[in-house]
Parts: structure tokens; sequence; C-alpha cells
């Protein structure tokens, strides 16, 4: 039966780290730019501004009409990268039709780019040079070194090539010493070169679609899709109950990656208002 890596409690570790570099110092200040009215963004967006009041980061949200286009967006991004109370921004995606996210990105300041997605940051993590790096890829990281699996030298296949997850998880693994494969929806033979992982991520929004006979027994795996169901449940891109019987580890849905997004954002925003009032 595989180790089951849950995220909760390492989720509890890092905010439980916070509320200590907190205690007497200045209150970090995160903006969130929300656009539209897409469910599981206001969803999310509220799970941040509790987050960030249980650890004592003051959070404020600018919420915006689906109908904003791309200028005035640009335009409330200007005065938060000038305010000194604010030490962290992110524009919440996805964004409203017609507004190209790459701008949006390198609109923001990279030392406030809480996300990781200004072209600087994601220069930087390429590097290896320190940064701001997106969250949920931190996360990952974060949750195989607690659990003491052993990166250096393994074999580790990402499925999916987003700038959000795929690209910064192949570039950690790297810098990690894994020998990476970064798999897509043009890829020949998903499954045989998923047999060949040791280490396998998943990011491709597709539920259960990576199948038990995908694994190479004792495979780490890293379902990092959340995937709502009909039925309103949430599922990921891996067939759990098959992959838990050939894997040697593996994150569940809900309560794997899921709550290591939010509190490594937390981290980053603690980190860029370090490094912003030094």
């Amino acid at each position: 039966m595989a180790l089951i890596l849950s995220g909760r409690e390492l989720a509890r570790e890092v905010t439980d780290s916070i509320r200590t570099r907190l205690a007497g110092a200045p209150v970090p200040g995160l903006a969130v730019i929300l656009a539209g009215d897409d469910p599981a963004s206001s969803v999310y967006v509220a799970s941040k501004e509790k987050a960030c009041h249980r650890v004592g980061i003051r959070s404020t949200v600018v919420r915006l009409s689906g109908l904003t286009d791309e200028a005035s967006i640009l335009s409330r991004i200007r005065p938060l990268n000038d305010d000194p109370s604010v030490h962290g921004i992110l524009c919440q995606l996805p964004l409203p039709l017609g507004i190209d996210r790459h701008t949006v990105a390198s609109a923001v300041h990279p030392a406030k780019d809480v996300d990781g997605f200004h072209p600087e940051n994601v220069g930087k993590l390429w590097r290896g040079q320190n940064g701001l790096f997106p969250c949920t890829p931190l996360g990952v990281m974060g949750l195989l070194r607690r659990n003491g699996i052993t990166l250096e030298g393994r074999h580790a296949v990402v499925l999916g090539r987003s700038d959000i997850v795929g690209k910064p998880m192949a570039a950690m693994l790297m810098m990690a010493d894994c020998t990476v494969t970064v798999a897509h929806s043009r890829t020949n033979d998903l499954p045989s070169l998923c047999r060949t992982a040791d280490i396998l991520v998943t990011a491709v929004g597709r539920p259960g679609m990576v199948r038990g006979d995908w694994l190479k027994p004792g495979a780490v795996v890293v379902d990092v899709g959340i995937n709502r169901l009909p039925d309103g449940s949430l599922a990921g891109d891996v067939c759990f109950s098959e992959a838990e019987a050939v894997a040697a580890a593996i994150t569940p849905v809900p309560g794997g990656i899921g709550p290591l997004t939010i509190a490594y954002l937390l981290l980053n925003t603690v980190n860029a208002m370090e490094q912003l009032t030094r």
C-alpha cells in the first residue's frame, strides 16, 4: 500500500512558521485582482483571504467586472506597484476574454510578483537564482523533501507544460538533479513514457486519465489535478484506487497539493515583504 503524501500537515507547518516570523514584524500586504465572476476563482480568492487573516497578512481584493478591459487592469496594478504597504500582488486567473495574461503578469513589479509569473522571476528560476516562484510547484518540492523522497538522479516525468505548473515544476526538479521529461497532449505513447518515471507529476486537468497500469511499480505519484465531477466531488488526474496499489507514495485529491498552494503563496508574500523592507 502506498504512502499517502498529505499536504495538510506541511501546510500547517508553513503557516505556523509564518506566524512566528511575523511576530513583532511589519504587517505584510497582499493585493489580489479578481476580474469577472468565475465561481471557482471567487471561492479560491475567499480561501486566500481567510488564510491571510489567520497568519496576520493584510489582504485586499480589487474586484472588477467581467467586462473589464486590459487597460483597466493595468491601471489598477500601477498604484499597487507603488504602494509601500503592498508587498505581494497577484491577478487571479483566468482573466476575462481578450486580456493577455502575459501582459498582465509583466506589469506586476517583479519584487511583488508572488505568483512567480513575471519574466524576470521566470528567468531567475531557470538560471537557478533566488526569486519569487510559482506556489504550486514550490509546494510539490516541499512535500517531496518533507517526506524524505530522494530526487537526485531519478527520472521525473511531468504531465503538462503550463506556465503555472508544468514548466516551473520541470525547472525545479532539474535544479534538484532529477532527469526530467515534460509530456503533453502531443506526446506519443504517453502510458509507456509514464512507466519510465520514478517520479510522476500530473497537471493536465483530466480526471482519472492516469491509470494504475501507466505506473512503474514503486513510483512516486504527485497529482496536481483538481477536477470537479458532475456530482460535485473532486478528483485528480490519477485514478487513485488503481495507482495506490502500484505506487510507493501518492498524493490524494483533495488534501494533497491543494492546501500547499495557498500556504506557499503566504510564504512568498512574507519573503517579498522582508526583501522590500530591508
